[in-house]
């Protein structure tokens, strides 16, 4: 009966006739421009083409909890899964590539996507499968296995679980503080990965050719509910081509936020338990053979839409920069786009850590008063006497994880 429901709420929610409004404004899909009236089909391809991971029953038991579903306490996990998956899809196949159901293996791109959705299967040895993510979450962030996650607590978690995708090389970057550190990305995304350091020791190069960046942004763009002040900026970040969209939700909900329309932001929702869907494995087929929609699971049918003030102020946005071109592209765009012309910027660039910084990711972790005052003094043309008081409203919950603002789901 519960799954019954849910797939009728579920239909209801995306009904096609509601994902995509009739409109003359533009829609934007992690970076592409389309237009509603002319585009509506590829609009819709687009879409059904991201990874859509939600909530699954029936999976072996995480470590010893006993827990074989993530529902209730999965979503944010699975929104994380959902922007690390699209990073890979795109640093490995591109941003055009589209989702066709039954495909063959004799495919190459098919291979490719199938290797990178395996990744994130409900098994224990997949990297980024939902035990991987919990479990590093329950090790290295102190949240027990079933506790759910603000966004920058998933983006800490696949920071340490990227270093062990070898294939990938990806370096995940978590600007803390609303800054970007220049300097700190460079460093990291040319030197060598953990597993070339760890078989070459002493011979390992200390400059490596750019490695791919998944930049993850976390943010609190208000007290309970989001400042217009930053509406625009944050519409802006779904215009970039470097785009990954947005981790955060509404308001007992997390959601994976990949687009935006007007004042209306387009969204995949995980809040569906689907059971284990487990893939097929190319060594189990004849090279010709066609699987038919044995992934179909993982692609939604149809995104929804809310109005952006609708959003929980706890956000993540990402962007991915496979050269360091895209980089340099992204850092221009940033301060030409989000910087200058913003009264209060979502957030800031800076060419190397300030001297009062901790010295590493890791551990930058300065308190909420010193950093906000640091922010004062560093940028002091920036922060206005208007845009200080709007920061010291927000205080009390800026730098909070908000893993509060997630609730149980039943």
């Amino acid at each position: 009966m519960d799954m019954m429901l849910e797939a009728y709420l579920m239909h209801e929610a995306i009904s096609k006739s509601e994902d995509i409004p009739q409109t003359t404004e533009p829609v934007w899909i992690l970076g592409k421009k389309y237009s509603a009236i002319h585009n509506l089909d590829e609009i819709r391809k687009d879409i059904q083409s991201r990874l859509w991971f939600t909530y699954r029953k029936g999976f072996v038991p995480i470590g010893d909890t006993g827990l074989t579903s993530d529902k209730g306490w999965g979503c944010m996990l699975r929104c994380g899964q959902m922007v690390l998956g699209q990073a890979l899809i795109n640093f490995h196949l591109g941003r055009e590539w589209r989702w066709i159901p039954e495909r063959s293996f004799r495919d190459v791109s098919y291979r490719i996507y199938l290797r990178i959705l395996r990744m994130f299967e409900d098994r224990r040895a997949a990297p980024f499968s939902i035990h991987q993510i919990a479990l590093m979450g329950a090790s290295s962030e102190g949240k027990a296995v079933g506790e759910w996650f603000g966004p920058n607590t998933v983006a800490q978690v696949l920071r340490k679980l990227a270093v062990y995708d070898e294939w990938s090389s990806l370096v995940v970057h978590v600007a803390m503080d609303n800054t970007v550190i220049i300097g700190d990305i460079r460093k990291q995304c040319c030197s060598p990965p953990k597993h070339v350091v760890e078989n070459c020791g002493k011979a390992a190069p200390k400059v490596v050719q750019w490695r791919p960046l998944l930049l993850v942004v976390p943010l609190r763009l208000g007290l309970s509910e989001i400042n217009p002040l930053y509406v625009q900026g944050l519409k802006t970040c779904f215009t970039f081509k470097q785009s990954l969209g947005v981790i955060g939700g509404k308001p007992n909900h997390a959601l994976y936020f990949i687009g935006c329309v007007g004042d209306e932001v387009i969204f995949l929702d995980p809040h569906t338990t689907q059971p284990v869907a487990p893939l097929p494995d190319e060594k189990s087929y004849f090279p010709l053979e066609r699987i038919e929609n044995a992934d179909g699971s993982y692609h939604c049918p149809a995104a929804s839409r809310i109005h952006i003030l609708g959003m929980d102020p706890s956000v993540a946005v990402c962007f991915l920069c496979p050269t360091e071109k895209d980089f340099d592209n992204l850092c221009s765009q940033i301060e030409e786009q989000l910087v200058l012309p913003e009264r209060q910027p979502l957030f800031e660039l800076c060419k190397e850590r300030p001297g009062h910084w901790s010295p590493t990711e890791e551990s930058c972790s300065s308190t909420a008063t010193s950093s906000l005052m640091g922010d004062m003094v560093k940028y002091p043309t920036k922060v206005a006497a208007d845009a200080a008081c709007i920061a010291l409203k927000d205080f009390d919950r800026q730098f909070d994880d908000s893993d509060e603002d997630f609730e149980l789901l039943g």
